[in-house]
């Protein structure tokens, strides 16, 4: 009961990020989600710097203990671990966002591993399969790497040019959804080993 507990905190790390650059939005006063960076929050001299860095190391804390839990419904439904271990890629890439804030260069060294999270589905579309886990595994799978990889839009500056933020935001929005769905699909998977096993 506690291991599917803890799953649930997949689910509240994309409700703690996205509700700390709303905050810190609102604090900004002038922040325009679709023209500037997430990044941008936590800029060294600004009014939601503190908060901004708050919320993302929660999100890494919470990340971790999702991740751990994770890796040992993996072992119990005896399913290979390799598609959660990227996932620690997006724990340390926020918390060394929040440790590093910008403009310092750390900033974009410490971020730049949280590509490895694209890994995730990939291997789970691989080495997941779907009647072990979830009937949708394949679909979500795509879906979450798909809006992902949307993030790369970033690197093409002629492309949706004065939405920057809103191309970064296909990234996270693309994790989010890989994180809530894990989340819920190895707790069901769990709650169904428990009937199959007639345990209460």
């Amino acid at each position: 009961m506690r291991e599917r507990h803890w799953l649930d905190a997949g689910t509240a790390v994309p409700v703690v990020f996205f509700t700390t650059t709303v905050l810190c939005g609102l604090v900004q006063g002038n922040y325009n989600h679709l023209s500037r960076q997430v990044s941008e929050l936590g800029t060294i001299g600004t009014n939601s710097q503190y908060l901004f860095a708050a919320g993302l190391v929660l999100s890494s804390f919470l990340s971790i203990l999702f991740i751990a839990w994770l890796l040992g419904a993996c072992r119990r439904l005896q399913l290979s671990v390799w598609p959660v271990w990227p996932m620690f890629a997006f724990s340390v890439s926020i918390a060394g966002a929040a440790m590093f804030p910008l403009p310092l260069r750390m900033h974009q060294i410490m971020g730049s591993p949280v590509f490895l999270l694209l890994l995730s589905p990939l291997l789970g579309l691989i080495l997941w399969p779907k009647n072990r886990l979830a009937a949708n595994i394949r679909w979500m799978s795509v879906l979450s790497l798909l809006i992902m990889a949307l993030g790369f839009l970033a690197y093409f500056p002629d492309i949706l040019a004065s939405y920057p933020g809103l191309k970064q935001r296909f990234f996270h929005a693309g994790w989010a959804i890989w994180f809530v769905y894990l989340s819920r699909a190895f707790r069901r998977a769990l709650e169904n080993q428990r009937i199959e096993a007639g345990r209460p």
